[in-house]
């Protein structure tokens, strides 16, 4: 009779606790749905008012262009009637107008007349031609924006006859990739943009003031580029003048390494130039010198939509991108369009460009198609790692910033190990798995994962989840800490793709948002929110965290099973962490059933959701 009723008395204390951790958890709960509600709520503000503010200004430079059109026609009808008066003038000094003048008024009086002819014959001095004048126009503010220089500047676009307004992509200013390195840099805008987040970048110095700029911040290095526009063109262009020469020799005083850049154009026009350089590169396959291709830039190539969303048409490449547009409006055409239809012999840089926006290419909108080709434009190679190869060929360091990555797996369901190790095996770049399960665990996973290092922990049997990943946040060593769920399914691009979002973005954290999800028991495949890609958002999903560890550490895990990511996100939201949400694929969350997720997402259909997400 004792033992039932110390059993019941325990039971009643298991479920007395459950009944306060279940409340914790609705507390919580409740105070996250209003967190994001007032969130929410003030991103909708807060973009209300950027659109009026968009507005305004559009108005103002629109009445500041015709205020200016009136200047300009005000002071041309002014120095036209100084020219009316000035032919006037003229004509009362001309000699033959004064003779007239001397004979008509003396016809009647000889001594008047000799004095008039005599008076008329004298030099006099004409009066200065007008010139014109400088209109004044509007007092504009300089825009101090960093990076204010290389923004885009066309806003519209038209298209068989109609207009439209663009918002334009916003030009990131950095980080930069190696701000140990300075280079002086001559380059036509495309080859500069993409150099600019590599280094930090001297441009603008011409043949007659490189020996007045250069030397307030000595450079590591000198680039030239084959250009074909510009005060150094002709410098470099058939027989080398005397400008590059000297800047070679400063250089050379100096120990500042020198390379050329044979990017366009014949090589044999440059030749002469190249030679006095240490080093030549070039992207023509059919010369003899080391390579260099362009690679996409992430800063600037990158998904990140327009504020505006994309049209609803497919847009030859020449209705994408007129003649007109400098590069940095090209890289809001790029993100533009539906589709992008691409004719046979379109450059491969072009093409990477565009997939790298996250643009289809062909005649059809295929977000699939898109992403597995933003993926292989990455793959081809980033300008970071051109870069690289250039560095290591000159003799000069390239270190930068990994995106090497440690692996966080806690198991608590001992059923699940060799799934959970399965999907930690698909992936690429894990440098390290802090693995906190049972003892058995530790030699499947050596066995699974021979070229990854594997730490080992043992959890307490009260341990929740929480609790296991900040036990195991200190023995991550990698730049990066990715914390999977033994419960989910894992593409092999899952990290890969993941890693990819922290080189375009400035966040401390990334996942997924947007995500498919399968339900066992109904056998459902759900869409959670399709909108939510590439975006910064107040929350994502646990099992798809990717963070720099440095953050995460001092975040830390909520002692809780069941919730611990909501509690995260909420203090990323306290701390002003940012969390950016990446694209919806290579990930499925399994669960038997979660009527939450049921009412929240959207239906794909009743079936496998493998075949949806891992692409």
């Amino acid at each position: 009779m004792s033992t039932e009723l110390e059993s019941t008395r325990r039971a009643l204390r298991d479920a007395v606790a459950q009944a306060e951790r279940a409340a914790e958890l609705a507390r919580l709960l409740d105070a996250a749905q209003a967190r994001l509600a007032e969130a929410e709520q003030r991103a909708e503000e807060a973009k209300a008012l950027a659109e009026q503010l968009s507005e305004t200004e559009e108005r103002l430079a629109a009445e500041q262009a015709a205020a200016d059109k009136l200047r300009k026609e005000l002071a041309e009808q002014r120095f036209q009637a100084e020219v009316a008066n000035w032919k006037l003038s003229s004509i009362k000094v001309a000699r033959w107008n004064r003779l007239g003048d001397a004979i008509k008024s003396g016809k009647s009086n000889p001594v008047r007349l000799a004095k008039g002819l005599k008076g008329a014959a004298k030099p006099v001095k004409r009066p200065s031609a007008p010139k014109r004048k400088p209109v004044a126009t509007a007092n504009k503010p300089k825009d101090e924006r960093p990076g204010a220089a290389f923004q885009a500047t066309t806003s519209t676009r038209t298209l068989g006859g109609a207009q439209f307004k663009l918002k334009p992509f916003r030009v990131p200013t950095g980080p930069n990739t190696r701000p140990h390195l300075t280079a002086a840099v001559i380059a036509d805008p495309h080859a500069e943009a993409l150099l600019r987040y590599e280094w930090r970048q001297t441009t603008g110095f011409t043949p007659r003031d490189f020996a007045r700029v250069l030397p307030l911040e000595v450079p590591h290095l000198l680039v030239v580029e084959s250009v074909t526009q510009g005060p150094w063109a002709e410098e470099i262009i058939g027989e080398p003048g005397e400008g590059l020469r000297s800047l070679l020799a400063w250089c050379a005083e100096r120990g500042i390494r020198t390379v050329f850049w044979h990017t366009k154009g014949d090589v044999s026009a440059y030749a002469q130039a190249a030679d006095l350089f240490e080093h030549r590169f070039t992207a023509d396959l059919t010369v003899a010198w080391p390579r260099l291709q362009f690679g996409v830039q992430p800063r600037v190539h990158n998904p990140l939509p327009l504020s505006g969303g994309r049209i609803d048409r497919v847009l030859t490449l020449d209705q994408l991108l007129p003649d007109h547009l400098a590069y940095p409006d090209v890289l809001t055409s790029y993100r533009w369009p539906a589709a992008a239809d691409c004719p046979p012999g379109t450059p491969q840089w072009r093409l990477a460009e565009i997939a790298a926006c996250g643009t289809p290419i062909g005649t059809e909108a295929d977000s699939r198609r898109a992403h597995v080709a933003l993926r292989r434009a990455y793959a081809m190679g980033t300008m970071s790692e051109r870069i690289d190869e250039m560095l290591d060929a000159i003799g000069l360091p390239s270190a930068r910033p990994t995106l090497n990555t440690s692996v966080l797996l806690p198991i608590v369901d001992p059923y699940t190990m060799e799934h959970a190790l399965a999907q930690v095996a698909r992936q690429s770049g894990v440098d390290q798995l802090i693995l906190i399960g049972p003892p058995e665990a530790e030699l499947r996973a050596r066995d699974v994962l021979p070229d990854v290092e594997v730490i080992h922990r043992r959890p307490a049997p009260s341990m929740t989840v929480g609790a296991m990943l900040n036990a195991g946040i200190d023995l991550c060593e990698a730049d990066l800490v990715a914390v999977m769920d033994p419960r989910d399914v894992y593409g092999p691009h899952y990290l890969s793709d993941l890693r990819r979002a922290f080189l375009f973005s400035t966040a401390d954290i990334v996942g997924k948002a947007a995500f498919y999800a399968h339900l066992r028991k109904p056998q459902a495949t759900l869409l959670k929110q399709p909108e939510a890609e590439y975006d910064h958002l107040p929350e994502i999903a646990g099992g798809t965290l990717l963070a720099r560890r440095n953050a995460l550490r001092e975040l830390g895990f909520a002692d809780l099973t069941e919730g611990w990511d909501e509690v995260l996100m909420r203090q990323c939201r306290t701390d002003g962490v940012k969390v950016f949400s990446a694209d919806r694929f290579g990930y499925v969350r399994v669960r038997d059933e979660d009527r939450w997720l049921l009412g929240a997402a959207q239906l794909v259909e009743y079936g496998s959701a493998e075949p949806h997400a891992l692409i």
